[in-house]
């Protein structure tokens, strides 16, 4: 099988699975060390894909399909947006009033974080529900076609969507701290903003449902240290579920991204009835062993990654990365697209990518 054709079979008939699919997240480290001007002379004057196929393992498409769903603002709001050395800001200016965010870059310019959300005070939410509700969403088959041709075999094309209404007041929106305070505080006007949150996705989820692409992410970086069991079995189990079943109906496939520390929440993984969980990740960098992964997946569910990111560092003996590759071949395949938890660092070995590359090839 090519790379795209076993990507899918994974999720469609892992019974006719006969190799293993490596897909490491090489994204990060690729634009750091090319910034730095630190990529390894092989590697200089080459693109990300080329790197990926001199490695033979495939790329997480991600980066290029996920600009095929187009967000456009209402013809009512005024969206502005710049940035300097240091921070990006986003201004959104409504007949409501007027919202504003600033993000830090981070990484030599190569990565973001929120320092300033958007929404800072309990009035500022009907300004969001008024940006929320003005929003068309379309989905642009004209450059499918065009990244389609770009990724060809190497894998199967695949985009995430907006985090889910919880996480995105967590990470996008009010922060994680003031949303628990909001929570407390103005309860029923929080749960309002979250039911305006899931309408108004309606619109993503009615482009994404007719679209070509087959393969669905809920990119949510969930940890249960951001949160309670009530709050998972109340915010966020329940919208699992029904947006599983309504992309299962349209033909689609789903997973979400738990790349925090989720051992309190395994139990719930067959009830979210998602079709596979991206980048759980085992000790010594997560808070869970292989064999409670595997007890919570069972052999229903997809495992996307599974290998630590820190034994791609140099100080990591090698053999604790063989062992460990070897432990998740043996127990997750055919259910498994192998991959990295979450992605190797700026710093990490890449050969150590290819050695894994040696592992699956040979497994």
């Amino acid at each position: 099988m090519k790379f795209r054709e076993l990507n899918l079979a994974v999720f469609e008939r892992p019974e006719g699975v006969n190799r293993v699919l490596w897909q490491p997240r090489l994204d990060h480290w690729y634009n750091v060390n090319k910034k730095l001007g630190t990529l390894p002379d092989t590697y200089k004057d080459k693109t990300l894909l080329e790197i990926y196929d001199d490695l033979d393992c495939s790329p997480r498409p991600y980066n290029y399909f996920n600009s095929l769903l187009l967000i456009h603002e209402g013809p009512d709001v005024k969206c502005t947006s710049w940035e300097n050395e240091d921070y990006s800001y986003t201004k959104w200016e409504t007949p409501l009033g007027t919202s504003s965010q600033k993000a830090k870059k981070t990484e030599y310019g190569c990565s973001l974080y929120l320092e300033e959300f958007p929404i800072k005070t309990i009035k500022d939410i009907e300004v969001w529900e008024y940006i929320l509700r003005e929003r068309t969403v379309e989905f642009d088959y004209e450059r499918f076609e065009e990244c389609q041709e770009l990724i060809g075999d190497r894998a199967e094309p695949t985009i995430f969507l907006p985090r889910i209404p919880l996480q995105r007041l967590f990470i996008d929106y009010i922060g994680f701290e003031n949303t628990i305070y909001f929570l407390h505080d103005y309860p029923a006007r929080i749960e309002g903003f979250i039911r305006i949150i899931e309408v108004t996705d309606n619109k993503i989820y009615d482009v994404v449902k007719k679209s070509p692409i087959r393969i669905i992410n809920f990119g949510d970086n969930i940890d249960s240290n951001m949160g309670s069991i009530s709050l998972f079995e109340t915010y966020i189990l329940p919208y699992y579920r029904r947006r599983s079943r309504e992309l299962k109906q349209a033909g689609k496939f789903t997973h979400a991204h738990w790349d925090g520390n989720v051992k309190l929440y395994l139990k719930y993984a067959l009830e979210t009835e998602l079709n596979g969980i991206e980048a759980l990740t085992p000790l010594p960098q997560g808070d869970m062993t292989l064999e409670e992964m595997k007890q919570a997946l069972g052999e229903k569910m997809v495992l996307l990654d599974g290998i630590p990111a820190t034994f791609f560092l140099p100080h990591t003996p090698l053999s604790e990365l063989i062992d460990t590759t070897r432990r998740i071949l043996e127990m997750f395949l055919p259910h498994l697209i192998l991959g990295i938890s979450d992605e190797i660092p700026p710093i990490g070995e890449i050969e150590r990518v290819r050695l894994v590359s040696e592992i699956a090839a040979n497994y």
